[in-house]
């Protein structure tokens, strides 16, 4: 796992890295003297390592991770899953398409990158932080794919750290009220939720920094991360 005697992250293999929350904590690792590993669809402006990958495609990242662990010497600390999209709409006029690909992304997404980053993790004891939502906590109107995604994300992060109790560290993170590319995707009701109260992706990477750099021996099972204003 990642060496908080010396204050090093070690390798951190970031999804949705080249934008938004992945890529302000990018910078964070970064800044903490770790090495960010990036997969994205889009190529990163900020990371040494970094593979173009679409992670609603298993076998796909499956050899990225591969491809991104083997160039960064062979070894992961932990594992932060930030790729994220929305299709909002109420559900009889969403495309079905797009309904289904938020699903992919979002949550198959991040069991997928999870389970190829394992045996790495097993091996190094390392930590995995997934990202959810407040809209995995609570329902909104006119997010059906995208509430469904999220609550399955907390239900899984849960689960696997029941699963992995002793082996790997999990931590679920639920940002709401986040300033991010995302919100274009989402409906008019949480656009207008976020104008009236937001968050920087860069505080929220703090949030990560903080799950990451525990001691050993301390596990932050979950954190609520948003703008005091946001009624969320």
């Amino acid at each position: 796992m990642a060496d908080t005697t010396s204050g090093r992250l070690g390798n951190v293999l970031i999804t949705g890295g080249a934008s938004g929350l992945g890529a302000a904590t990018v910078t964070a690792v970064a800044e903490a003297g770790g090495t960010a590993l990036v997969l994205d669809v889009t190529a990163p402006a900020n990371a040494e390592f970094s593979a173009l990958v679409d992670v609603a495609d298993t076998e796909s990242v499956q050899r990225a991770v591969d491809d991104v662990v083997a160039r960064a010497g062979g070894t992961l600390d932990a594992v932060f899953t930030a790729a994220g999209i929305d299709a909002g709409g109420d559900l009889d006029t969403v495309d079905a398409d797009k309904w289904e690909q938020v699903i992919k992304v979002n949550l198959l997404g991040t069991a997928a990158t999870i389970r190829a980053a394992l045996p790495y993790l097993i091996k190094s004891r390392g930590q995995v932080v997934t990202c959810a939502s407040t809209l995995g906590l609570r329902a909104f109107p006119a997010e059906t794919a995208y509430c469904a995604s999220e609550f399955g994300i907390v239900g899984f992060t849960r689960a696997l750290a029941a699963e992995t109790a002793g082996r790997v560290r999990v931590t679920l993170l639920v940002p709401g009220g986040m300033d991010t590319s995302i919100l274009t995707g989402q409906s008019a009701g949480v656009r207008a939720l976020t104008d009236l109260a937001s968050v920087k992706p860069a505080a929220v990477a703090q949030a990560v920094l903080f799950a990451l750099q525990q001691p050993a021996d301390c596990d932050v099972r979950e954190l609520i991360v948003g703008p005091s204003a946001d009624p969320r």
